[in-house]
């Protein structure tokens, strides 16, 4: 009964101590989730539709961006976005940069929830990305499609912001089904 308590996040058990009570936070029910997810995953089409929901999530997160963010929310997604330009030629360097880029998209509203549900997606959907084949032209061209999401969102425009945004996935979308076929 420990055992499976703890599987689900909801105690902390060490071996030759008592189990102690974990808090529940938004962490733990989406790490609590993450077993659901791996096997809906693997069904067909199971990572396609976590996608979708990615570019759902996303699609707002930078139309709010667009209209609320502040002078260091465009600092922060300047910084990230320099730093992604600066590994293009280094593609690992260059993915963490890229997953960096989109946390700062989670953390403009300044919602744990959202902060979290990032973190969700990108250990979710890591397995699939890092199968994905390195290459300098598709950093290059990711990171253009970084740079125009990231002049819609200084220029308070979020139509453009959206659309840079879900251009944006749609590429990556399909640069994944050229690699894995419809997964």
């Amino acid at each position: 009964a420990v055992k499976a308590l703890a599987n689900r996040g909801l105690v902390e058990a060490r071996p030759r101590y008592r189990p102690v009570i974990r808090r529940p936070n938004v962490d733990t029910a989406l790490e609590t989730m993450g077993s659901l997810v791996g096997r809906l995953l693997n069904e067909p089409g199971g990572v396609r539709n976590l996608f979708e929901t990615r570019i759902m999530v996303e699609a707002t997160l930078v139309r709010n961006a667009a209209l609320h963010a502040d002078q260091d929310d465009i600092t922060a997604l300047r910084a990230a976005l320099e730093n992604n330009r600066a590994e293009i030629g280094n593609s690992e360097r260059f993915y963490r940069t890229d997953v960096a880029f989109h946390a700062v998209l989670y953390e403009i509203p300044k919602n744990p929830v959202l902060k979290a549900v990032h973190k969700a997606y990108t250990t979710w959907l890591a397995p699939q990305w890092s199968r994905m084949p390195r290459r300098p032209d598709r950093n290059q061209s990711n990171f253009e499609a970084h740079r125009k999401i990231f002049e819609a969102i200084r220029n308070h425009d979020p139509d453009a912001a959206e659309t840079a945004l879900r251009h944006h996935l749609n590429e990556a979308w399909t640069q994944v089904r050229e690699t894995f076929g419809d997964i």
